[in-house]
Order: structure tokens, then C-alpha cells, then sequence
């Protein structure tokens, strides 16, 4: 089974079922199979995920947009969860959650509440755990 896409021909919306072999794709639509040849291309790269996949994860947890620190929720020393919410960011008048990336404990906190901060600049260090190192 291929993958189910939304396909916009002419102004007209179709669900596609794509199917990709070497440099040729069959594309099923409303029941009708229809073969696509691409002459000198390679095969379609599966998209990654902005998590990274099973790259090495770093204990480095910066925000990708600038913003206000609103609270810290956690202090040198403690024990976090990959996934934990570590502080609050407020950033065009929303508040995001910003986690961390591993598991381990916090080693270094370089913002504090009210505190204005640049996009991707370091906020908090984690130690990862090392059995989650690889």
C-alpha cells in the first residue's frame, strides 16, 4: 500500500494513493490506476522529523524564536524527564512550553523569569543520563 495524498489538478481536489518504484510511480485515483514515469530522478527521501529522528540528542535546550521568560520550572540539580517542561516562553503574545530534549539533570540555567532572550541562545544545560547516551 502507497501513501494516501491530497492533490490539487486543474482547481479540483483528488485523494491519491502514490506508490513509488525506482523511477516510476503508480498513482491510483477515484479507482483508476495510472502509471508516471520521471526519467533520470531518484527515489523520493523520506521527510525527517524536526526531533531528529535517532540522531544524538543534546542536553543544550535553547527556543528558536525570541522571547520573554516567564517561569523557570526547574533549578540546578533537579532530575528531568525527556518531554518535561522546563520553562515557559512567552513569544508573540503566546506562551510555549519549552522541554527537554533528554533525560538527566539540570547542570546550568543561564535565563531567569522576565528575562528578554535571543533566539537560539543556550537556556538550560542538561547531564544527560547516560543511559541514554549513545
Amino acid at each position: 500500500m502507497g501513501e494516501i495524498r491530497k492533490v490539487i489538478i486543474n482547481g479540483e481536489e483528488f485523494e491519491v494513493e502514490l506508490e513509488q518504484n525506482g523511477d516510476s510511480w503508480t498513482a491510483t485515483v477515484e479507482g483508476e490506476t495510472f502509471e508516471i514515469v520521471v526519467p533520470d530522478s531518484a527515489p523520493a527521501k523520506k521527510a525527517k522529523r524536526a526531533s531528529g529522528g535517532k540522531s544524538k540528542k543534546t542536553g543544550i535546550v535553547s527556543a528558536n524564536i525570541p522571547g520573554k521568560v516567564v517561569t523557570v520550572e526547574v533549578n540546578v540539580g533537579d532530575d528531568v524527564a525527556e518531554g518535561q517542561v522546563i520553562l515557559i516562553l512567552e513569544a508573540m503574545k503566546m506562551q510555549n512550553e519549552i522541554q527537554a530534549a533528554v533525560a538527566g539533570k539540570v547542570t546550568e540555567i543561564h535565563c531567569e523569569e522576565g528575562q528578554s532572550i535571543e533566539a537560539n541562545v543556550p537556556l538550560v544545560i542538561i547531564k544527560p543520563d547516560e543511559e541514554n547516551e549513545e
